[in-house]
């Protein structure tokens, strides 16, 4: 019996670490599998999916706007339709911080994108996605609760939290930054870092209530780290990127996440860069 196709979803994918995941997907799967390039901005996707260098798998270009629900659920509708599954997903799209522009303006976006835009693909893929696959969301070593003071550990206890509970946080930590109440709440300055533990918060609660059926199936969910890129979102906000990754070279191993047969099971629930668990405590 013929296996089946393939089925691989990068959500942020016109640029950057999204076209290297997706380049290296395209490369690495069969010609039978599938491999979606989404964006939000259709001329950007278009352009990207002519720039694949050698791809192997069937590459298609789609819109899909992660801060618009019903354009994510009717995409996992379509998948459902046209494949019946998702073997990978990577949600990995991101909202640009600027310097010159105040954080009460950036965090709306910024939190409608990177939290809510990824609580949506959750929502909307985990139930679409194969026994044995492979659901992993792009986060950052910020997305550590020893990046936050103790007193605000509580916001995000993920052994009892919904996914509405983690979205009800962020909007909350959003509304202090916008009104300029963050700071005497102790939340760091720097918005990347609570967003980032948002992210790995969604993803835990998400593999909390999947664990036991996906360990039966050696399904991964998990947060990843690429670790320091050089980008032009980037940099900007380092002096010294001597020590950064290409796209390309922070893909592999994301890439090696994606397509080994068998992972770690402590992976399982966990934000992994190279390798290693970044512990949540």
């Amino acid at each position: 019996m013929a296996a089946m196709s393939k089925i691989a979803v990068v959500t942020g994918a016109s640029q950057g670490l999204g076209f290297a995941l997706v380049e290296g997907l395209a490369q690495r799967l069969d010609p039978s599998d599938v491999v979606y390039l989404t964006g939000r901005d259709v001329v950007r996707v278009q352009a990207a999916a002519t720039r694949l260098a050698s791809p192997r798998a069937d590459v298609r270009a789609e819109v899909v706007d992660v801060c618009d629900g019903p354009a994510v659920d009717a995409f996992a509708n379509e998948l459902r339709a046209r494949h019946g599954h998702v073997d990978i997903v990577f949600s990995n799209a991101a909202a640009r911080l600027t310097r010159e522009t105040p954080w009460a303006e950036l965090v709306h976006p910024f939190v409608e994108t990177n939290n809510i835009g990824t609580t949506r693909l959750l929502r909307a893929l985990s139930p679409v996605l194969r026994p044995g696959g492979r659901l992993l969301v792009v986060a950052s070593s910020l997305g550590s609760l020893r990046q936050l003071p103790p007193h605000l550990h509580g916001h995000f206890e993920t052994d009892v939290m919904t996914l509405d509970g983690v979205d009800v946080t962020m909007l909350a930590w959003r509304d202090a930054v916008r009104t300029g109440r963050a700071a005497q709440l102790g939340w760091p300055d720097w918005i990347n870092i609570p967003s980032k533990v948002g992210q790995v918060a969604a993803v835990r609660v998400l593999a909390r209530d999947r664990r036991a059926s996906d360990s039966m199936h050696g399904t991964l969910v998990a947060a990843v780290c690429p670790g320091l890129i050089d980008t032009a979102a980037s940099r900007p906000w380092f002096e010294d990127m001597s020590a950064a990754q290409t796209p390309e070279d922070a893909a592999v191993a994301l890439l090696r996440l994606a397509l080994d047969p068998v992972v770690d099971p402590r992976f399982y629930g966990e934000l992994i860069q190279l390798g290693r668990i970044v512990p949540w405590r």
